[in-house]
């Protein structure tokens, strides 16, 4: 019996194990929730609905952009940005949390510029970064790339920081090499944090997608949002922010998703 409850296999008395199924449709219960009490808010009232429509009216404004293509022109435009700067800010992030975790020079040259750097709020930058870059694709793919810098870079160096040294000298002990120590110590012992780091590196990064775009935009839903400000099209608006919202939950997801996969062999607490 013991055997079995340490492995999972049996829950412990007074302990139901949902399954899967029903904890997906648990999950999707408080959303649901919230736009029907939001629908019947508008419907009965409560809500104006020029200053907040209703989520069908939103729904019909999406589907309606949807069928013209323009929704889809503008999606296309803001996951090309986002890719971009996620791209360009996480590998330089990567590659110097790396340098600084690794190595000591590279902690003594690169760590206290970044920790210095890291206490600017990156979307304050913006009217410095038109001087620099001007308002045209460039700002939009730097504001992302700063947003996704940091998280990746302090989560990397904290991730190799935190490793038991022990662990490292026992590999020395092994005989390992020090690339075989970086591929089967570093590397495994530092990837949680590393996962947590591009996690909040997309949600920065998202974050500061809706800022850049709606700078000079042309095109994203930035630009489609702001065209709409300007007709008082506010059910284009909060399409815009779900469309924003929606598209950071499948990238969380996408990453919840790998981080299973590929941390498979981690066996943490988990809620019951």
């Amino acid at each position: 019996m013991t055997t079995l409850l340490e492995r999972g296999k049996v829950a412990p008395p007074g302990v139901t194990r949902r399954r899967p199924a029903a904890r997906r449709w648990l999950r999707a219960v408080t959303p649901l929730a919230l736009l029907a009490a939001w629908e019947g808010g508008v419907r009965g009232g409560l809500l104006d609905p020029d200053k907040l429509p209703a989520p069908s009216a939103v729904l019909e404004t999406g589907w309606r952009l949807t069928a013209e293509g323009t929704l889809g022109a503008y999606l296309l435009d803001s996951v090309e940005r986002a890719v971009l700067g996620l791209l360009i800010g996480g590998l330089l992030g990567l590659a110097l949390g790396t340098l600084a975790g690794l190595v000591r020079l590279g902690d003594d040259l690169v760590d206290p510029t970044v920790q210095m750097a890291r206490m600017l709020p990156h979307l304050g930058l913006v009217p410095l970064l038109i001087i620099w870059v001007g308002i045209g694709e460039s700002l939009k793919v730097t504001l992302v790339a700063l947003g996704a810098f940091f998280p990746i870079y302090l989560n990397t160096y904290s991730g190799i920081r935190n490793i038991d040294e022990r662990l490292v000298e026992a590999a020395r002990t092994c005989g390992l090499t020090a690339l075989e120590r970086v591929r089967h110590v570093v590397v495994p012992g530092a990837l949680p944090s590393l996962f947590l780091g591009v996690r909040l590196a997309f949600a920065a990064g998202w974050l500061s997608l809706v800022v850049g775009e709606q700078v000079n935009g042309q095109g994203g839903l930035g630009f489609m949002m702001m065209e709409a400000r300007e007709f008082s099209q506010t059910d284009v608006v909060v399409l815009g922010l779900v469309a924003y919202a929606l598209l950071g939950l499948l990238s969380d997801q996408l990453l919840r998703l790998g981080e299973r996969r590929l941390l498979a062999w981690r066996h943490g607490l988990k809620a019951r």
